[in-house]
């Protein structure tokens, strides 16, 4: 089968193996797969290896055959994959078991892919294919930070650094249909235009001044993916006692902030990554119920997914961007 690989520090296109069920997993024929940031550390991350990496966490596809011991799933269900593994209830914190598909094990830029039928999750039906693949990891990690973490509630102020990515897209739909007022801040005049579109009730752009912007405004929720080029202009902006959740990194991991000013103005500072299948399932019916969709930005095929990864690192991108992996 063909898969999208890191071979001795390069990423290339090349024929793997097809993969067998163990006990109690079962083979996916992939039909879609999202990108992440987070993809594209893991050359960095695995080095110059000779061993071959498929890599990738988001995937659709159909159950194409079942080990012993499955009874769930038959052959020829749809289903989506859930790249949080062995976190199955909602909890603090991950479990110490607790993974991301992907590195170690092989993950979802192949055509197929055997994995344990924990991790599946019946494909919801009114997403197209596009759209399925490139649900999971984005839309679990911003439901996670913004009502597991963020306990957002009808009437909030949320602010939402960064417009374009696709978990940002995901937030601003589970937050306006939470009944809370979204904000977000984009260098690009399309990606603020599009964030209107999508529902955000304020876009401004990153380089003007937040307090400015903002001096009307009472941020109760900020929502932190971006990293040091923000932190400080997102704590700036929140009002005392205020809560800031930080799940991402796009930018430098280290920052420094002004620690008496963050104790005097007595603010609530949470950690989150991914979630739980407790809440992925929580999030998939929120989904259904408010009828929201991933908003898919460009679509690959596998042959092309340099291209993809080149597009992704470039930031072009508004909502997910998918590779094609079957018919």
């Amino acid at each position: 089968m063909k898969a999208f690989v890191i071979e001795s520090g390069e990423l290339k296109v090349k024929d793997m193996k097809e993969p067998e069920a163990k006990i109690g997993e079962v083979v996916v024929s992939l039909r879609t797969a999202g990108l992440n940031h987070r993809d594209l550390g893991l050359v960095r991350r695995h080095g110059d290896k000779p061993e071959a990496l498929i890599i990738g966490s988001d995937g659709a596809g159909v159950v194409e055959s079942i080990s012993e011991g499955v009874t769930n799933f038959s052959v020829g269900d749809e289903v989506i994959i859930n790249p949080a593994l062995r976190w199955y209830h909602n909890s603090d914190a991950p479990p110490k078991e607790f993974d991301i598909l992907g590195m170690p094990d092989h993950g979802t830029f192949a055509e197929k892919i055997s994995i344990s039928v924990e991790q599946l999750e019946k494909k919801p039906g009114y997403l197209s294919w596009e759209e399925a693949g490139s649900l999971p990891l984005a839309a679990l990690a911003g439901y996670r930070a913004l009502f597991t973490k963020g306990g957002v509630k009808q009437g909030d102020t949320v602010f939402i650094p960064g417009a374009g990515g696709g978990a940002a897209t995901y937030l601003i739909q589970f937050a306006k249909s939470a009944g809370a007022r979204v904000i977000v801040t984009s260098r690009s005049k399309d990606k603020l235009e599009q964030a209107r579109k999508l529902g955000a009730d304020l876009a401004i752009d990153t380089s003007s001044d937040w307090n400015e912007e903002l001096a009307d405004e009472t941020v109760d929720l900020v929502i932190e993916s971006v990293g040091r080029a923000t932190f400080n202009r997102s704590l700036g902006v929140l009002e005392k006692g205020g809560r800031i959740v930080a799940f991402g990194a796009t930018t430098e991991d280290t920052i420094d902030f002004d620690l008496r000013q963050f104790f005097y103005g007595q603010y609530q500072l949470f950690g989150s990554t991914m979630g739980s299948r407790e809440e992925l399932r929580e999030m998939l019916k929120f989904m259904e119920k408010h009828a929201i969709h991933p908003l898919v930005d460009k679509v690959f095929p596998l042959q092309e997914a340099q291209a993809a990864f080149e597009y992704l690192a470039a930031g072009k991108q508004f909502g997910k961007v998918v590779l094609k992996l079957g018919k």
